[in-house]
């Protein structure tokens, strides 16, 4: 079974780490996950004189397509009026697969889009996170209802009750906001709502559902390139490296160490090969995506993970080889998302 996992042979080594992680169903958790918030946290407050807005709750429907099923629920969401004026838009920001801090209704760059153009803003938040719970658990038979299309039926249905709690006049614009797999929701809710979506401000939204997204491995290798060429080859040295300990069991003992497993790895069980290299290359991926993401910091003290981080300590000799530099960079990453 194991020479069908030498995955660095004559190929990138982004892509097939990549690919195998794709192909594989039902692997081991080990650290792969996005760091909460990215890698700078929540933005702290411009002023220690900000008043949050309050949290709200809105009766929500459980099941927007069973007319028969009549059960409701209670959705969180904030609302910040002192930039409104008569004839202002509304500015509705989406909440995604995490808690909604009131936070985000007094930073970042739609807070000053809704100062200058004098919106209303609101903030919902998706069901099944922070403290928007539908149901009394998270069974699989309750997670039916955890769905993009209900998601957006949420939102369809905010609108209307809000047009009709602030006595919104008709024709208010509202626009809606969003990033990631919100910024799906922000394309798809204009898309399927025409009518109650004027605009949407999708940022680097995932709307193409893909198996095997080995184009997203290119812009992480092209992102480290622009550190250096050095920074990739000990990368792919590393990787390489890694691929030959896992044939053996004093090499794997050797990971286990290195990159503080739980568990020893067992090279006959594909899925946890493919989970542990996955997670290797992950560690990257993740840095990639929030690197320098522009989140609002004045000088106060916040973990700044970034590209040149990662890069610093791939290339640097006096830490020892390639394979002990990766594995620094796994233990940078396992103690900055615990």
């Amino acid at each position: 079974m194991w020479p069908k996992m030498n995955l660095l042979s004559n190929q990138s080594t982004w892509l097939l780490l990549f690919s195998v992680f794709a192909s594989c169903n039902g692997f081991l958790k080990l650290q792969n996950r996005r760091g909460v918030h990215g890698m700078l946290g929540i933005p702290p407050l411009r002023s220690t004189n900000i008043v949050l807005p309050p949290d709200h709750w809105f009766t929500q429907i459980l099941d927007h397509f069973d007319l028969t099923n009549t059960k409701t629920w209670l959705q969180r969401y904030q609302v910040f009026e002192d930039y409104h004026a008569p004839g202002g838009p509304v500015f509705l920001m989406i909440g995604g697969e995490g808690n909604a801090s009131a936070k985000w209704m007094v930073e970042g760059a739609w807070v000053d889009y809704a100062k200058k153009y004098k919106a209303l803003m609101f903030q919902l938040e998706h069901r099944f996170y922070g403290k928007s719970q539908p149901t009394s658990d998270t069974s699989v038979n309750n997670l039916r209802y955890l769905s993009s299309e209900q998601a957006l039926a949420d939102l369809a249905y905010f609108i209307e009750a809000m047009n009709n709690q602030y006595k919104l006049p008709i024709g208010t614009k509202w626009i809606a906001f969003g990033g990631s797999y919100p910024g799906n929701l922000a394309a798809w809710v204009r898309f399927k709502y025409p009518h109650l979506v004027h605009a949407s401000m999708s940022a680097s939204g995932p709307v193409w559902a893909k198996i095997d997204f080995f184009e997203y491995m290119d812009v992480v290798k092209d992102s480290l390139e622009t550190h250096s060429h050095s920074c990739v080859e000990a990368v792919e040295l590393a990787n390489s490296h890694v691929n030959i300990l896992l044939r053996h069991p004093i090499g794997r003992k050797s990971i286990a160490e290195e990159f503080r497993l739980c568990d020893p790895i067992n090279a006959d069980v594909t899925n946890d090969v493919a989970n542990l290299l996955e997670s290797l290359a992950g560690n990257f991926a993740e840095v990639v995506q929030y690197n320098k993401d522009n989140r609002v910091s004045h000088g106060e003290s916040v973990s700044n993970i970034t590209i040149d981080t990662l890069c610093d300590i791939m290339v640097n000799e006096n830490i020892g080889t390639p394979y002990i530099r990766y594995a620094a960079v796994n233990s940078l990453l396992m103690e900055h998302n615990n």
